[in-house]
């Protein structure tokens, strides 16, 4: 326990020195986004992916994209989906794959038509390559993710140890955060989403990472601290995620965060027996007591005015007309496009440039839903049918996958409010699909028959 103890410090310790280090010399942001793909081909080849290697450096990958990104250590914006799915393909060809996950190739061949339909379309000012890989980059990741880990067997250790793997990069972030802005008072004037505590990058994307990380320590605290020790570590950990996250005032990532924590306790209040369930009363004091505690330091850091954003009101305390922040009309106009093209669609990313007729301006959607639905069609509905119906399916002979609600709903409300901008949606989403088992097995099996 105590070199257990010891290396998870010490990585820790580790992905802060990152912060510090890509802080004071930007260009190493470069070097490590080349180097971590680079490490985990190596790996994977070494061990022929035996205990699902390829997970890991992909959850790695997705948990570090952000910082990347906002750092620019990024070669491009979908760099990271793309390394994500070479090493699921990677995978599959190690390990095989249930044939049963053909589902997502056909979820995959229903964009084919909006994918005709851009390509014929003539606009000199479109580059249309360009518009389709930004569109179709998250659902192909989302597809090949699905494909790899459709019930594939994993220990729920090992589930919680891909989980701290995606962590440890968000630990980077944060204190890269504090690093480029260590005063939250001294840049915090409205109730905007803010992009100086968000590092200098979209608050939305980054809000949406640091949720994610906020569950991640949240796990880590109330279900794996085997000592006073680790209780204090990751207590610590998952105050300063939350503050951070908070002051980005992106509301997105932080609500979607809660419910999944939420989620989670159902689950386990749910499963627990009568003895478990008496404990439960401590946590849920020790989650109010930190939550309580964390929000009156972001509310005093911030004047009150995070208050106001939570409440939907500007600096003057009014109540402002959108509850969603410009998206609303965005969704509205989708729909519309969507009822005038039902069957085929406008044509995949096409919707960012048919609005302007409706809104008079180009913006791009923050809706994954009501994108597929316009620009898909008919074609979209069956496509997010798939989506929305396949995990449930398999849950039912996988009831020992407890973090299955809390995954799912991290998908589904970040394409709400994000879209698929980063790989996390995509890459949480093949979690909801893994066979978790909690005991360990007589037999353990990682490739597929």
């Amino acid at each position: 326990m105590k070199n257990i103890k010891l290396s998870y410090v010490y990585l820790i310790l580790i992905h802060a020195a990152i912060a510090l280090a890509v802080f004071v010399m930007p260009f190493l942001s470069k070097i490590y986004a080349l180097l971590i793909p680079i490490v985990g081909m190596f790996l994977v080849y070494r061990t022929k992916n035996k205990n699902n290697e390829v997970l890991f450096v992909a959850a790695y990958l997705v948990g570090v994209e952000v910082f990347l990104r906002m750092t620019g250590g990024n070669f491009n914006n979908e760099y990271v989906k793309f390394c994500v799915m070479f090493f699921m393909i990677c995978g599959m060809m190690y390990s095989n794959f249930f044939s049963n996950s053909v589902i997502y190739v056909f979820f995959l061949l229903l964009f084919v038509p909006g994918i005709l339909i851009t390509s014929g379309f003539e606009n000199f000012n479109i580059d249309v390559k360009k518009v389709l890989f930004f569109n179709l980059s998250g659902p192909f990741c989302l597809a090949v993710c699905a494909i790899y880990m459709f019930k594939r067997k994993i220990l729920f250790t090992d589930l919680q140890n891909l989980l701290v793997t995606m962590g440890l990069p968000i630990i980077t972030t944060t204190i890269y955060l504090f690093l480029y802005n260590p005063s939250v008072k001294d840049v915090v004037s409205g109730t905007q989403s803010n992009f100086e505590t968000s590092g200098g990058f979209g608050p939305n994307q980054v809000s949406t990472i640091l949720g994610f990380g906020i569950f991640v320590f949240f796990t880590q605290l109330i279900l794996f601290s085997k000592s006073k020790f680790e209780m204090l570590v990751n207590a610590s950990l998952l105050i300063f995620i939350s503050y951070r996250g908070i002051v980005t005032f992106s509301r997105g990532g932080i609500i979607t965060a809660v419910v999944m924590i939420v989620c989670l306790l159902f689950l386990l209040y749910y499963f627990s027996n009568a003895r478990g369930k008496r404990k439960f009363t401590l946590v849920f004091l020790l989650t109010g007591f930190m939550a309580t505690g964390i929000w009156t330091y972001s509310s005093l850091q911030t004047s009150g005015l995070i208050n106001k954003r939570y409440a939907n009101q500007d600096g003057l305390g009014r109540v402002k007309k959108d509850r969603l922040g410009g998206r609303e009309e965005i969704m509205d106009a989708e729909i519309k496009l969507f009822l005038d093209n039902p069957i085929l669609g406008v044509g995949a990313g096409l919707s960012k440039f048919k609005r302007i007729e409706l809104m008079g301006e180009v913006v791009a959607s923050h809706n994954e839903i009501t994108r597929m639905l316009c620009e898909h069609g008919l074609f979209g509905i069956f496509g997010l049918l798939i989506l929305f119906i396949t995990p449930f399916v398999l849950y039912i002979n996988n009831r020992q996958h407890l973090y299955f609600l809390s995954f799912y709903v991290f998908w589904l409300l970040t394409i709400n409010h994000a879209a698929m901008r980063i790989a996390a949606p995509a890459f949480m989403y093949g979690m909801t699909l893994l066979l978790v088992q909690v005991k360990i097995p007589e037999r353990a099996e990682n490739s597929i028959d």
